[in-house]
């Protein structure tokens, strides 16, 4: 499985929070690190834009040595979808570059999921949202993004999937829901204050082993 890391510099919220040093590493390495730990995952490629903001976010991938891919800016589904198409992709997992405690065994299960039934346009956890937010996992068809693309208003170009769900009626989409009766804290970097928040209750070890099944 293709896995698909979302990023860029140009965060308005928290601008260049991708390559903010959390734990001795960029945040986007984080991620990396976590989709590393699953073994159904073959390939992770960062889909950045072709903007200037992010030439530094490139010169650091091409100091780790990880696969990046370059397209629109504004219009993300574009990005994703160019980069599918050029790997020959007919599906791919999509991870937020946000997400610097992605739990690799919810990236496990999703793809458990989708090779149960590989008719699935669509295999996710966040319709409806069960799970924290930077727990996201989304499993897309490449076809399907072709198809309705055009479709697509500005917005929805940004979110991807926002289309789909909207329309869902017209889709075959999987939701796996959230369990667990754990704490529903928010996980994803979106600000200054989610990072510092995150950052007094995590420590180090736990950071870099997260998992909410703890």
């Amino acid at each position: 499985m293709l896995a698909v890391i979302q990023a860029r510099c140009s965060s308005k919220r928290f601008p260049n929070k991708i390559l903010k040093i959390v734990y001795g590493k960029p945040l986007i390495h984080h991620v990396i690190l976590k989709l590393l730990k699953s073994k159904k995952i073959s390939k992770i490629i960062v889909a950045t834009s072709n903007h200037k903001s992010d030439d530094k976010l490139v010169k650091y991938l091409k100091k780790i040595k990880v696969e990046f891919f370059r397209g629109s800016l504004p219009n993300v589904t574009k990005r994703v979808l160019d980069l599918a198409l050029l790997k020959k992709k007919t599906f791919f997992l999509r991870i937020s570059g946000d997400s610097p405690l992605i739990d690799y065994k919810l990236v496990n299960l999703a793809i458990s999921i989708f090779n149960k039934n590989k008719k699935y346009d669509l295999v996710t956890n966040i319709f409806p949202r069960s799970f924290p937010k930077g727990q996201s996992v989304e499993i897309i068809r490449t076809s399907m993004l072709k198809k309705y693309i055009h479709k697509m208003s500005k917005i929805e170009k940004e979110h991807v999937t926002k289309y789909f769900y909207t329309y869902s009626k017209n889709f075959y989409i999987k939701n796996f829901r959230n369990k667990l009766k754990n704490q529903f804290i928010k996980l994803a970097v979106d600000n200054k204050k989610d990072l510092a928040k995150i950052l007094k209750k995590i420590d180090k070890k736990k950071f870099e082993n997260y998992t909410i099944y703890d």
